[in-house]
């Protein structure tokens, strides 16, 4: 039987008061996987959770198997019933909206999510109040040859800046941007927290923060899995829900991520 893990992060800010905080659960390369029929594990651990909304880091799905689009959209479709749900896009996706042959599929997709109510940042963000407190997601979609193996170019942030634009000051920023290579970028970039995925934990897992590889063959990738902290700013890399091609996991088992913003103390 296929199995997740629940990881919990904890962070505090001045920028929310509101005294029992707000919690996010993050999903990320699920690539099409299904934990019981329709996903009904993985559906049970969410609402257990009671997340106030529900992010996806992308590569839901894998880009040759269309059939992974509807194990996708099911559970995205099942979540934003009850919870506001927002999603970038991964290479996966992406590349899939690229190629000639699986376009059509990709874009059935999206406007199934759409029209079920999930938010598609695709280089856009929106501005959302949850439990009283405001908040503004962004969805970071990088042009293609920023996943090229081994070598993808330099993120740098006015580029960044020219494809998204630059965050706000007062509400939380929030980006969800699949691949944490450009870990660095994204914390000049100004968002306060961040959402990653793409590394599958380094393949084989070296500890909390270290993996062994990436998807873009790369060794010892920086950000590969885990929590990393810049003062104020928070990024969260997901191992992720699922694996394609070569399924390998050695000390590293699929996971879920939740993360619990609260008031920090001189707020309360």
């Amino acid at each position: 039987m296929k199995e997740f893990k629940i990881k919990k992060y904890q962070i505090h800010t001045d920028k929310i008061r509101n005294q029992d905080g707000v919690r996010f659960v993050l999903l990320a390369d699920l690539h099409g996987l299904s934990y019981g029929k329709d996903n009904i594990r993985l559906l049970d651990a969410i609402y257990k959770l009671k997340p106030d909304a529900v992010l996806s880091a992308g590569d839901m799905i894998v880009r040759t198997h269309p059939d992974t689009l509807v194990t996708a959209c099911k559970l995205m479709k099942n979540l934003a019933q009850d919870f506001p749900v927002y999603y970038a896009l991964g290479n996966h996706e992406y590349k899939m909206l690229l190629s000639e042959e699986y376009r059509s599929y990709y874009e059935k997709y999206e406007k199934a999510l759409k029209r079920a109510g999930v938010h598609i940042l695709r280089n856009t963000h929106e501005h959302a109040i949850l439990k009283g407190e405001r908040f503004c997601f962004w969805g970071l979609e990088l042009p293609i040859e920023y996943y090229h193996k081994p070598r993808s170019p330099k993120l740098k942030r006015d580029v960044m800046e020219k494809l998204i634009g630059i965050p706000g000051k007062k509400e939380m920023q929030l980006l969800l941007a699949h691949n944490p290579k450009y870990g660095k970028t994204y914390f000049e970039w100004g968002a306060d927290m961040i959402f990653s995925g793409h590394y599958h934990g380094g393949v084989i897992r070296l500890s909390e923060h270290h993996g062994l590889s990436s998807p873009q063959y790369l060794v010892l990738p920086p950000f590969c899995c885990g929590d990393f902290h810049k003062g104020d700013q928070h990024m969260f890399v997901s191992a992720g829900l699922g694996e394609h091609t070569i399924p390998l996991r050695i000390h590293n088992p699929r996971e879920l991520l939740v993360i619990d913003v609260k008031p920090s103390e001189k707020t309360k």
